[in-house]
C-alpha cells in the first residue's frame, strides 16, 4: 500500500512516499513559519505533490503541536504562529481527494515504531523522543493513545526540581549549560571526562523521567528516539543505575525492555503509520 507521510517541522517540511516498508521517494521544502496559515498549508501541499503517486491510499501528517482529533484540526503548533486553528486534514483531503490523518509528531514516532521499528513485538510501550525537548507517544493494546487534543504523554511537563523534567532530561539541559549536543557527543567519544560526566548527569535525570513513566503506565518497553538518543551509550549507565537503586517495583523494572530506535526518517514513517492504523490495504 502506498502512503504519503509528512513530517511538519518549524523549519522544514519533509514528505515521503512509503510503499510497504520502504520510502521510495522523498523531498523536503522550507517551512514558511512566519507566513499566514494558507501559505504554510500550500507548502505542505507542495511537499506532497513532489512525492505523490496516483496509487496513494492516504496521507498522514505529523505536526509539533496539539491536534483536535475529532475534527482533525491543528490548534497549536510550535514555531508556526499562524497555525492556531487549521482544518488541515480537510484542506489536504479536498486538494488530493484522499483520506488524510493528522496527529502530534511524538505520537507519530511511537506509532511508526509499532509498524516499522522496535515497537513491533510490544503491545504496550512508550516512545520517548529526546531532542530539544522531551516528547512521548503511548501505545496501549497495540493502539495509539492520544488523549484529548493529543495531550497524553506530556511527561516532560511533570514538575521536577525547580522546573520540569524536560528542562533536565533532554537537549534543553545541555543547551541551558551553553553546550552544543553534537560537540559534546564528539568530546565524549574521545573520552573527555567533562563530557562524560555531563552525560552521566543527564542520564540521572532521564532515569527520573523513566521512573515516572513506569509509575504512570507500567509499559512493556520504552523506545528512545530523537537526536539525544544517539548518545544513549553515554547516559544509559547512570540512568539504569538510578532505576536499579531507586525504583521500588522490582518485577516491573526487571521486565522492562529499553530500546533505541534505529528507524531512519522516523518522522515520515511515523506520519504514514497514521494511515496504516485506520485504512485497510
Amino acid at each position: 500500500m502506498k502512503i504519503v507521510g509528512v513530517d511538519v517541522g518549524g523549519t522544514k517540511i519533509a514528505a515521503g512516499l512509503v510503499d510497504g516498508d520502504k520510502i521510495i521517494r522523498q523531498t523536503q521544502v522550507p517551512t514558511p513559519n512566519d507566513r499566514p496559515q494558507t501559505e504554510v498549508v500550500n507548502a505542505v501541499i507542495q511537499a506532497i505533490e513532489e512525492v505523490y503517486d496516483s496509487g496513494v491510499k492516504g496521507i498522514g501528517i505529523g505536526v509539533p503541536g496539539l491536534v483536535d482529533l475529532k475534527e482533525q484540526r491543528v490548534i497549536d503548533v510550535v514555531n508556526i504562529p499562524s497555525w492556531d486553528s487549521v482544518p488541515l486534514a480537510e484542506m489536504i483531503s479536498d486538494y488530493f481527494n484522499k483520506p488524510v490523518f493528522v496527529n502530534n509528531d511524538a505520537n507519530c514516532f511511537a506509532l511508526g515504531e509499532k509498524y516499522f521499528g522496535k515497537g513491533k513485538p510490544y503491545a504496550n510501550f512508550v516512545g520517548l523522543t529526546l531532542g530539544t525537548g522531551l516528547g512521548a507517544g503511548i501505545v496501549i493494546n497495540n493502539h495509539l493513545y492520544s488523549g484529548r487534543f493529543c495531550g497524553a504523554g506530556e511527561f516532560g511537563c511533570f514538575y521536577y526540581k525547580d522546573q520540569t523534567i524536560e528542562a533536565y532530561a533532554s537537549g534543553q539541559f545541555l543547551k541551558d549549560m551553553g553546550i552544543d549536543g553534537k560537540l559534546l557527543y564528539k568530546r565524549a567519544s574521545l573520552g573527555d571526562p567533562v563530557a562524560l560526566k555531563l552525560f552521566e548527569t543527564l542520564g540521572l535525570h532521564i532515569g527520573h523521567a523513566v521512573a515516572n513513566i513506569l509509575f504512570a503506565l507500567a509499559p512493556e518497553a520504552i523506545i528512545f528516539g530523537g537526536s539525544v538518543s544517539k548518545s544513549y551509550k553515554y547516559f544509559s549507565d547512570s540512568m539504569l543505575e538510578f532505576l536499579e537503586d531507586n525504583f521500588p517495583y522490582r518485577r516491573l523494572y526487571n521486565q522492562l525492555a529499553i530500546e533505541v530506535s534505529d528507524t531512519e526518517e522516523s518522522g515520515i514513517y511515523g506520519a504514514s503509520s497514521l494511515v496504516l492504523d485506520v485504512v485497510t490495504p
